[in-house]
């Protein structure tokens, strides 16, 4: 459902939450599914072995057309255990604590570089071109093993991808994956998560490489998109709340958890999950029946009063809450660190090296993407 503002969600949300929690709701393409809207169910369901995140099931509730071409297509996101855990530990040693914590200063160094440009060239500037976009793509390429003399391209397809949306745009970065895999496979060495499990799981058999390359497009596209959003999205939070800018400005050790406040306040992803169930489900005194859809409302759930005081406020001194920007239970985000650790980056060295950063100009309605799945904005112009 369309947001009024870019801060606030559906007023529709608050009222399925006190009224209905679970709903029906009726997709562009006429099924019908099941609405969820409270935090407690949400959190509840995400690691209910109940809902099923196979595509390929019959009835699967598809959003739109892009997502329904998706069926198929073998990717660890879309499994259920056992298969799902099995698949997931083949693209995870890249995301434990040790690899992220190691990227801090690749991550440092791209953000700096962004920075010069922007202040070589001067004010104004669109800070979704300039660095939201670039830092979290050229940050997913280092963890895929892209070679460095690639990044360079790979943040022009990416920025290109998500400033323009469509076919071509994305055919164009699919093929670049595919010829890093390619000559992945022809060396040993190479470095990243395609080389290693080209080398650990295709070359033994058990995963092929077209599952492997559509999961490493799903990855590079989930790890770059949100966070792009994210980056843009929370600067412009900051900016337009003076008064807590300031607070991080004087104390930066705020910063962490004001990237937690963000992701719960923002929710770029809309959606926690989207589901089908294999058995019937009892909620609230309705039931869910087996081979119906569900959609978890995760921004719904992360504006939960029951689990959130005050949660239309923005607050980076909030008491720490466990929010749903990253999911929960067996499907949670694989690249949560990874994302945490960007933004972290990004805004502390954004306000460190830009003290008088400002809007250049108000943030009109036709530079928010209003209509996408993953909320953000197509440009924001600062100054300094």
């Amino acid at each position: 459902m369309r947001r009024p503002c870019p801060f606030g969600l559906s007023p529709a949300y608050a009222e399925m939450r006190e009224h209905a929690p679970v709903r029906r709701a009726r997709l562009a393409d006429g099924a019908l599914v099941w609405l969820v809207s409270r935090y407690e169910d949400i959190r509840t369901l995400l690691a209910d072995a109940r809902l099923s995140a196979d595509r390929s099931r019959p009835g699967f509730p598809f959003l739109d057309s892009e997502t329904a071409q998706l069926a198929d297509i073998p990717v660890f996101l879309s499994m259920d255990a056992p298969d799902h855990l099995t698949h997931r530990r083949m693209f995870l040693p890249e995301f434990r604590p040790g690899q992220v914590d190691g990227l801090r200063p690749f991550v440092r160094h791209c953000v700096d570089e962004h920075l010069d440009r922007m202040v070589t060239q001067g004010p104004p500037a669109d800070l979704v071109t300039s660095l939201a976009m670039p830092v979290p793509a050229l940050t997913v390429g280092r963890i895929l093993g892209v070679p460095e003399g690639e990044l360079p391209r790979l943040e022009r397809l990416s920025v290109a991808a998500l400033s323009h949306r469509d076919t071509r745009a994305y055919e164009e970065l699919f093929t670049f994956v595919k010829e890093i895999a390619d000559d992945a496979a022809g060396s040993p060495a190479s470095a990243g998560m395609i080389g290693r499990v080209l080398r650990e799981h295709v070359a033994a058999g058990r995963l092929d490489a077209w599952s492997m390359l559509a999961s490493v497009f799903v990855i590079l596209m989930a790890g770059y998109e949100t966070t792009a959003h994210m980056i843009s999205l929370g600067v412009l939070t900051l900016l337009r709340h003076p008064e807590q800018l300031a607070a991080i400005r004087r104390d930066p050790a705020l910063v962490p958890q004001a990237v937690e406040e963000l992701l719960r306040f923002l929710s770029v992803g809309e959606l926690a999950a989207v589901r089908i169930a294999t058995e019937d489900i009892e909620l609230h005194g309705t039931t869910i029946r087996a081979g119906e859809g569900v959609v978890l409302l995760g921004a719904a759930g992360n504006r939960d009063p029951r689990v959130f005081e005050d949660p239309e406020r923005f607050d980076i001194h909030r008491s720490p809450a466990r929010h749903l920007a990253f999911g929960h239970g067996p499907h949670a985000c694989i690249g949560a660190r990874v994302a945490r650790l960007e933004l972290t980056v990004v805004l502390t060295t954004l306000l460190e090296r830009l003290p008088g950063l400002r809007l250049a100009q108000p943030v009109t309605d036709d530079a928010v993407d209003y209509e996408a799945v993953l909320f953000g904005l197509k440009r924001l112009e600062v100054t300094w």
